[in-house]
């Protein structure tokens, strides 16, 4: 019987496409007008009843308890029709491409973008028919970009999205100067200056490591394409061209990227040679809590490791539990990336500022290609991207939901990262399999910026734009290589 409906299918999505994925529609308005082909043909049967629904979930979901509070609700809701939800209770990273041929995986799986529609090239999940859900229109078109596919004119989802990853600066509040509010608030806004633009973080950090040679400033390793590739987006590089669906357009260096460069470039020279590797990546959720960095850029879903540690800074200078989490709380604040000099230089007074631009991805829900129960599935995927359940998983995990109406609803951080998504200023990881590719050319390139900052004069490889330019050009050629190889 299972070989049978693995059949029926694999038969259904025989439509897909076998090389790209990604959306190369123009808007939702696509998705709509060929409704008939976004798998809702396969989701017309009955419900399905007295099944149980295998569920691959976050592991930090399920480790801060929202992931039991979502399959309880759910179960109670759908008890008449003994409908059960559980926990796959298999590694996140599950490889369903591999394993869902052998009936071992789950029937639904949250995962991100670029995971899912791998699986979705392959046909190992079902398109979907997302324009019934209610949280259709409250998503916006580049989210659910992420997650289509086109086939002969027709627009199919694969996923649907449930919250948005973006880079966020972290900072200590309470490790700001006494004088701030006169001397780094030039705009009286009420805002740190350099909260709000790099070239004041820049001059901040010279100036705390200047004071103490044991403190810095802004601390972020160099060597994380996803951090990094942003200060390239914002002067108009990008990943990959139409829409990242083109993996032979590669434009790390278009545009003006090499300003970005140029600015990441001048970050590291306020840092030290932890820069270079992973050292800070890894020191500095204790380092920003014992008082050693000012600030650092990492994803919301850390926002609670990060208090953890300042918590327990806390109480080992003498506060108690409880003192220290209210402490911590109003102490570490999460925020939007500051702005940029249009210039590229952070020196330069004069210049114009631009809003940041940053990769981010979206997590979201699919459905297995081998579940037993589709329907019961879809039903499942809607009671989770509801509004009440997305809300609870922002509240509960700190992420920032894919919904506008949850996101209005959260605020703060929430709303900030949806508006970023809306406006353009978060641009996602592409879903096509060539973005595996881009990382370790990316990688070595922005260890060897890294690295020229701390080389003597005479050995220094990138002293101009000019030559910034040719290290871009280069990284991106190395990706071409890789690709072409791949393929």
């Amino acid at each position: 019987m299972r070989k049978k409906l693995v059949a029926a299918c694999l038969l259904a999505c025989m439509v897909f496409t076998t090389t790209a994925c990604g959306s190369g529609s123009d808007s939702k308005a696509a998705s709509k007008s060929g409704s008939d082909g976004t798998g809702s043909a396969l989701f017309t049967g009955e419900l399905e009843e007295n099944v149980t629904i295998q569920v691959l979930e976050n592991d930090t979901a399920i480790s801060e308890g929202y992931f039991q509070e979502l399959i309880d609700a759910f179960n109670e809701e759908y008890k008449d029709k003994g409908i059960q939800a559980v926990d796959a209770n298999m590694d996140q990273y599950l490889d369903l491409a591999n394993d869902g041929p052998y009936g071992y995986g789950p029937d639904v799986l949250y995962q991100a973008n670029d995971v899912i529609m791998k699986y979705a090239e392959g046909k190992h999940i079902l398109p979907l028919p997302v324009e019934d859900l209610d949280c259709y229109d409250q998503i916006p078109e580049s989210a659910w970009q992420a997650y289509q596919t086109e086939v002969d004119g027709k627009t199919y989802t694969c996923g649907v999205p449930v919250n948005v990853q973006a880079p966020m600066l972290y900072y200590r509040k309470d490790l700001l100067p006494d004088d701030w509010e006169s001397t780094w608030d030039k705009d009286s806004d009420g805002v740190p200056d350099m909260t709000e633009n790099w070239s004041s973080m820049y001059e901040y950090s010279v100036a705390r490591h200047s004071e103490d040679s044991s403190k810095y400033g802004y601390m972020k390793s160099l060597n994380d394409m996803y951090f990094a590739s942003g200060f390239l987006f914002s002067y108009g590089g990008y990943i990959f061209g139409d829409n990242n669906t083109d993996a032979s357009d590669i434009g790390f260096a278009a545009g003006e990227a090499e300003k970005g460069a140029n600015v990441l470039s001048q970050l590291a020279s306020a840092m030290n040679e932890d820069c270079i590797d992973d050292t800070i990546t890894t020191n500095a959720y204790s380092k920003l809590a014992d008082g050693t960095y000012f600030a650092t850029i990492s994803t919301p879903d850390v926002y609670s490791t990060f208090l953890a540690e300042l918590e327990k800074e806390y109480v080992s200078e003498g506060l108690s539990e409880d003192d220290a989490a209210a402490k911590a709380k109003e102490n570490l604040v999460m925020t939007s990336l500051p702005q940029l000099p249009e210039s590229g230089d952070l020196t330069d007074g004069s210049t114009e500022m631009i809003d940041s631009k940053s990769m981010g991805g979206v997590n979201g829900y699919a459905i297995s290609s081998y579940t037993k129960a589709p329907n019961a599935c879809l039903e499942f995927v809607k009671f989770a991207t509801s509004y009440e359940m997305t809300k609870l998983r922002a509240e509960t995990l700190g992420v920032a939901p894919a919904r506008e109406d949850a996101a209005e609803e959260v605020g703060g951080v929430s709303k900030e990262i949806y508006q970023n998504l809306d406006n353009g200023n978060i641009i996602l990881m592409p879903s096509i399999t060539e973005v595996s590719q881009i990382w370790t050319p990316g990688q070595t390139f922005f260890i060897d910026l890294a690295k020229d900052v701390y080389r003597p004069e005479s050995e220094k490889k990138y002293t101009s734009l000019e030559s910034m330019k040719a290290g871009l050009e280069d990284m991106c050629n190395q990706i071409n290589e890789a690709i072409t190889t791949l393929q």
